[in-house]
């Protein structure tokens, strides 16, 4: 990302300058700097409050229930993990997140579930993503929203005069592309010149000697 931002920035001064704007690409930088600010600080109260609704439901049990009731769904994507594995009430915590469209919410259940899978694997493989790990990076990634929240909040404070309005496109696209990822992950897992099948086996010939 870092290459990203870097090229836009790259670009936008070269054109600012050859196209006689560069006094433009100066005032656009300082202002919208200032908007940024102004914006997170708006979007940080709802940010706050969802989080800690999600703490608040961690402490109270709700999320055991919330794993229970996803435990079906779980088991089918993670097949092989054994049902008191930590990682399970965390991804599952991490699909309801993503559910109620709290992106930042569900990014540290991300990464401490990444970390639970990781330690569920061979200590010479636990630099090798499993399948089980893709397979949250897509359900984490291209997740099904049922209350896009930040998107909501976003629109509105562009003026949107229905924030929830492009819900239904959301909810299309979200679970088509969670039911591609899947698919795909499901065959290239089961290829036998799968890029993740050879690496796994190299490692456990190195392994082995």
């Amino acid at each position: 990302m870092k290459w990203i931002f870097s090229g836009l920035i790259v670009l936008s001064i070269f054109f600012g300058i050859t196209t006689g704007h560069l006094d433009a690409v100066s005032n656009a930088a300082i202002s919208e700097c200032g908007n940024a600010v102004t914006l997170v600080l708006k979007l940080m109260g709802s940010i706050c409050l969802w989080s800690g609704l999600m703490k608040v439901a961690e402490e109270s049990g709700l999320t055991d229930r919330i794993s229970r009731l996803l435990r079906p769904f779980t088991r089918l994507i993670f097949r092989g993990l054994p049902e008191t594995s930590p990682a399970l009430p965390l991804i599952s915590m991490n699909i309801t997140a993503n559910l109620l469209g709290l992106g930042n919410a569900a990014t540290p259940l991300g990464i401490a579930a990444m970390k639970a899978l990781s330690e569920e694997q061979p200590p010479h493989l636990r630099s090798t993503a499993s399948v089980h790990t893709i397979s949250l990076v897509v359900l984490n990634t291209a997740s099904i929203q049922l209350l896009p929240t930040t998107i909501a909040l976003l629109r509105l404070e562009y003026g949107a005069s229905d924030p929830l309005d492009v819900l239904p496109a959301i909810l299309c696209s979200s679970f088509l592309s969670v039911c591609v990822g899947l698919l795909l992950v499901s065959l290239c897992s089961h290829s036998e010149r799968s890029p993740l099948q050879r690496q796994a086996f190299s490692r456990r010939k190195e392994a082995a000697k």
